[in-house]
């Protein structure tokens, strides 16, 4: 298995406050631009919070002055 990154490093975080699951794409050294890791770690991530009863809307957003510049 590959090592786990540290809390707030990965390339994709989340957070479940009151319902509300917010989904930050965590790249800002590359605008948040979607590789492999993170195209498959975004889609576990909301895979998770559709299955979470709890979960009852969803933000995506991006860390740095850029949502998300597309593929890297």
């Amino acid at each position: 298995t590959s090592p786990q990154p540290e809390p707030g490093t990965a390339p994709v975080l989340l957070d479940v406050t009151d319902g509300v699951a917010t989904i930050t794409l965590n790249r800002p050294d590359a605008m948040n631009s979607l590789d492999v890791a993170t195209k498959e770690l975004l889609r576990d991530t909301v895979r998770k919070v559709a299955d979470d009863d709890a979960v009852r809307c969803v933000v995506l957003t991006g860390t740095g002055r850029a949502f998300c510049t597309g593929q890297d």
